[in-house]
């Protein structure tokens, strides 16, 4: 049974439509980035998503829930992107000074992070879902398995209403869910150091907690501090920098990394601008007032994790972040001609 709303939408009415579909878009948003791994891609995901919804409107019987029809239309749309692009990694950037050798490499550098004032309210009662690790682990899956775990065990569909969304049957969902599911508790295990202990809760979102740990990296990172940067993390922590293909695990290794990049900016410092991406604390990074990275903190307990430098700064708006910023409230922000070159987009 249709009901009036789906009715007025199926006899061309643009309100209607918008009304019907309207309360999904976030959610539609943050599906397609977690099968994409990219802001831009579940952007275009959506839009295309909903332009098909509505031209397929008429065919739409309403014998299931719109919801449950606009991730059927989302997810093959996710499908198709990723079989007719590929996953070929961005251009790295080239570092302007001379980095140590890195302790691994990267195996999905086009993840991007996702801003937190997108996030459908919901999200923040399951942040592990939402979080960088999970979206990047679920980037390593065979794109149908990702698909899989994502309708199952993360929005909750059962078997048969996951066929449906997915186009296949039960017995074929039951078998993509239970690949994906061993390899990520491989992948887990196999990327854990030995001596690693066990995982701790982070601190509660918007907590006194979350606040403290952020302030003490802020001002110790922008005072080029390497040793408060370093005791504020945990023995495991690692430092990554997409698309850059470079990580560094260990506090010794992410201390060689600072260092030398403190060296070659030879007294100039780094500002920082509070953000929030993937349910964790952030900030925008600026050098000599351009933008030079998004930092994303995963907090394990009372120490920091991981340290995500993402080095693609077309993400600032996205994230309400100015194009350039000085330090001095009282001074205007540096015009292009002031802005330092070496602090230019891709740059480490």
């Amino acid at each position: 049974m249709t009901s009036p709303l789906l009715d007025r939408a199926r006899a061309g009415d643009h309100d209607a439509f918008a009304e019907l579909v309207d309360p999904y878009r976030r959610e539609l948003q943050l599906h397609c980035y977690r099968l994409l791994g990219r802001l831009a891609d579940a952007e275009d995901a959506v839009q295309e998503t909903l332009l098909a919804a509505w031209r397929g409107l008429p065919e739409f019987e309403g014998r299931a829930s719109v919801r449950s029809w606009l991730y059927r239309i989302a997810t093959r749309r996710c499908l198709n992107a990723v079989r007719d692009a590929g996953r070929r990694p961005p251009l790295a950037p080239t570092p302007p000074f001379e980095a140590p050798e890195p302790t691994r490499h990267n195996e999905v550098p086009w993840v991007q992070p996702y801003p937190d004032v997108l996030l459908p309210e919901p999200a923040y009662l399951h942040r592990e879902r939402v979080e960088l690790a999970f979206v990047e682990a679920l980037a390593t899956l065979p794109p149908r398995q990702t698909a899989a775990l994502v309708v199952c065990d993360v929005l909750g569909f059962p078997l048969t209403e996951a066929a449906a969304v997915l186009d296949t049957t039960a017995a074929a969902v039951k078998g993509a869910l239970q690949r994906a599911r061993s390899t990520l508790r491989s992948t887990a295990t196999a990327t854990a150091p030995a001596t690693a202990p066990a995982a701790s809760r982070p601190p509660a979102h918007g907590s006194a907690e979350e606040r403290r740990l952020g302030k003490q990296f802020a001002t110790a990172f922008v005072a080029d501090d390497v040793d408060a940067v370093i005791a504020l993390l945990t023995d495991d922590a690692w430092l990554a920098m997409p698309p850059a293909p470079h990580q560094y695990a260990g506090p010794a290794a992410i201390a060689g990394f600072l260092r030398a990049s403190a060296a070659w900016r030879a007294g100039r410092r780094y500002s920082l601008l509070p953000t929030r991406a993937n349910a964790q604390p952030g900030f925008g990074c600026y050098l000599g007032g351009a933008p030079a990275g998004l930092v994303v903190l995963t907090l394990d307990g009372d120490r920091i994790a991981r340290i995500t430098r993402f080095m693609d700064d077309s993400l600032f708006p996205a994230f309400g972040l100015p194009r350039t910023f000085s330090r001095s409230p009282a001074s205007a922000a540096p015009s292009a001609q002031e802005q330092d070159p070496d602090a230019a987009p891709g740059r480490w």
